[in-house]
C-alpha cells in the first residue's frame, strides 16, 4: 500500500525555561500506509501529542521531514482531519452547526452543508439531536459530534489524540466500536494516540511504542495479527490479544517506569 503519512527522522526541540533547549523528540521515524490503522503508545509526557501535531502540520519539526502521500508537508496538513483530546465544540452552536463548521469555512453551500451534516449525525447515532447544544449533550454525545465534525470533510488521514480518555468504560467501548465500523467502511489512514494499551491492540493494525522523554523515539513496532471485524470488549479474551499485550507491555513497562522516575525528579 502507498504511504499516506511519513515522518522521517523528525526532531522537535523547544526552548527551555532556564535557557538552553529541550528536545522532546529526536530522529523519530514513523510511517502510516493508506488504509492502515496505527496506534502510538508511550509513557505520560513522552511526546505522543508532539508527534501528532507534526503530522497535522501544527508544529514544524526542528529537523527531519514529514511527507503526505509522498509530498513534503509545509504548513497545515489539509488532507488530514484532527480529533482532539479535549472538547472542541463551540458552546454557542448546535450539534449540526458544529459538525458543519469545516464545510462553512470551505465555502460549501448551506443547503449542501446541512444535508451532509444531518447524514453524519445519523451515522454517529445522533439523528434527531441536531438542535442540541453541547451543554445539553452527554460526554459520549459530544464525542460523537466531534467525530462527525472530523469525518464530514472526508479526510484522507485521520489523526486522533486520546479522543475517548475522558469517557466511562461502557461509553468508551461503544465509541471505539463505532470508530472501527466507520473506519472499516472507508479504510482511511489513521494515526491514533492513546495511553491505553488495551485500546491500542483492540483497534489497530500496528502498535508503535515510544520511549520515555526527552529524546523520544520509537522503540517497538508490533503488527496486530488479529482478524477483523473486532469487538473491542470481546477481543480482550482472545488468546492472541493476551500474547500481544504481554509482548508489548514487556517493552512499554520499562519506559513507563523511566518516565515516572523522571517526573518525580523534576
Amino acid at each position: 500500500m502507498p504511504e499516506a503519512l511519513g515522518l522521517d527522522r523528525v526532531t522537535c526541540t523547544f526552548p527551555a525555561a532556564q535557557g538552553g533547549a529541550y528536545t522532546a523528540m529526536r530522529e523519530a521515524t514513523l510511517a502510516v500506509a493508506a488504509g492502515e490503522f496505527v496506534s502510538v503508545v508511550g509513557p505520560t509526557g513522552c511526546g505522543k501529542s508532539t508527534l501528532l501535531n507534526m503530522a497535522a502540520g501544527l508544529l514544524a519539526p526542528t529537523a527531519g521531514t514529514v511527507r503526505v502521500f509522498g509530498d513534503l508537508l509545509q504548513g497545515i496538513n489539509h488532507r488530514a482531519g484532527y480529533m482532539f483530546q479535549g472538547e472542541a465544540l463551540m458552546p454557542w452552536r448546535t450539534a449540526l452547526a458544529n459538525v458543519t463548521t469545516g464545510l462553512e469555512f470551505a465555502g460549501v453551500p448551506p443547503a449542501e452543508a446541512r444535508g451532509r451534516g444531518m447524514d453524519w449525525l445519523r451515522r454517529v447515532g445522533l439523528g434527531g439531536f441536531e438542535d442540541r447544544y453541547p451543554h445539553q449533550m452527554s460526554g459520549g454525545m459530544r464525542k460523537r459530534t466531534m467525530l462527525a465534525q472530523t469525518l464530514i470533510r472526508d479526510p484522507d488521514i485521520i489523526l486522533m489524540d486520546e479522543p475517548f480518555s475522558a469517557l466511562d468504560v461502557q461509553t468508551r467501548q461503544l465509541m471505539e466500536n463505532e470508530v472501527l465500523d466507520l473506519w472499516m467502511a472507508s479504510r482511511k489512514a489513521v494515526l491514533f494516540i492513546t495511553h491505553d494499551l488495551d485500546e491500542a491492540i483492540a483497534m489497530s493494525d500496528r502498535v508503535v511504542v515510544l520511549s520515555a522523554g526527552p529524546d523520544t523515539h520509537p522503540i517497538g513496532d508490533f503488527p496486530i495479527d488479529i482478524p477483523r471485524p473486532r469487538d473491542v470488549a470481546e477481543i480482550r479474551t482472545h488468546p492472541r490479544f493476551v500474547a500481544l499485550h504481554r509482548a508489548i507491555w514487556a517493552v512499554l513497562r520499562d519506559e513507563v517506569l523511566k518516565g515516572y522516575a523522571r517526573q518525580r525528579q523534576a
